[in-house]
């Protein structure tokens, strides 16, 4: 009798488990991305520039701040610095 509670709670445990990782898992994962953006979290790279962030910005953008976002996740800064 013991053996059948213990796995009935390991079958609640993995659909629980199941459960988040479909339902929360994933809106953790990309934070930065807008509406309309890919949702994938492993290959997803969003698009440059403020209208493809999730946040709007406080200030206006200029010429390097765009050229930063477009550069990113290269290790070299832009060159309009």
């Amino acid at each position: 009798m013991a053996l059948l509670k213990l796995a009935a709670l390991g079958t609640l445990g993995y659909v629980g488990y199941q459960y988040y990782q479909k339902n929360f898992a994933g809106h953790q994962a990309a934070p930065a991305f807008a509406g309309g953006q890919p949702s994938n979290r492993h290959t997803a790279v969003r698009d440059a520039g403020p209208d493809a962030m999730r946040d709007d910005t406080a200030k206006d953008w200029d010429k390097a701040d765009q050229a930063s976002d477009e550069s990113f996740p290269a290790s070299d800064p832009p060159a309009t610095y």
